[in-house]
């Protein structure tokens, strides 16, 4: 009888355990990163300004760069005409390369306004709630905030905010990664 208790209890310690395991926060960075360089990159779909859903997983195969973003942020307004000369334009015709800007719980109409204010023609997508934000930092962190995926889904760079230094990397490490 003792031991059908015991194994009862082994149990019943293992189930708590999962449990409360599931509820533990994720850990950040000093950036407000939930995700880490190395991480694969968790899956999403969203919506484009264009109607057009784009799934993560799907563009397995290709460098992908995630820019948060919204029309009420002057940084990002500061970065995105980089990002369009000196990323989007320079490689948005190569297979290997896909650019998504995805706007912070802004509606549809806020969003192309905000593209055609920033002269950004790479493709932008709509995250109600900010909910993809939050798979990878979060909820509340600021942005604007790059994510860098290889070809593998991993993640390779994360930057926040606009830094000449740290963009001139970024474009560099893109580069390499396209060219490999």
């Amino acid at each position: 009888m003792k031991v059908r208790h015991f194994s009862f209890f082994l149990v019943m310690v293992t189930l708590i355990g999962v449990c409360l395991g599931n509820t533990v926060k994720k850990t950040t960075d000093d950036r407000g990163y939930i995700v880490q360089v190395g991480d694969r990159a968790p899956d999403f779909t969203m919506k484009l300004t264009s109607g057009e859903s784009v799934k993560l997983s799907d563009l397995r195969g290709k460098v992908v760069m995630l820019q948060f973003t919204a029309s009420w942020c002057s940084v990002c307004r500061e970065e995105m005409p980089f990002i369009e000369s000196d990323i989007w334009l320079k490689h948005k015709n190569n297979p290997k390369f896909r650019l998504f800007g995805i706007d912070r719980d802004e509606p549809l109409a806020t969003v192309v306004t905000f593209a055609k204010q920033t002269g950004v023609t790479y493709p932008l997508g709509l995250d109600p709630g900010a909910d993809i934000f939050a798979l990878f930092a979060e909820r509340n962190a600021g942005i604007t905030r790059n994510v860098i995926i290889d070809t593998d889904g991993r993640i390779v760079m994360l930057t926040r905010l606009y830094d000449k230094n740290e963009f001139a990397e970024m474009c560099k490490l893109i580069e390499k990664l396209i060219n490999n």
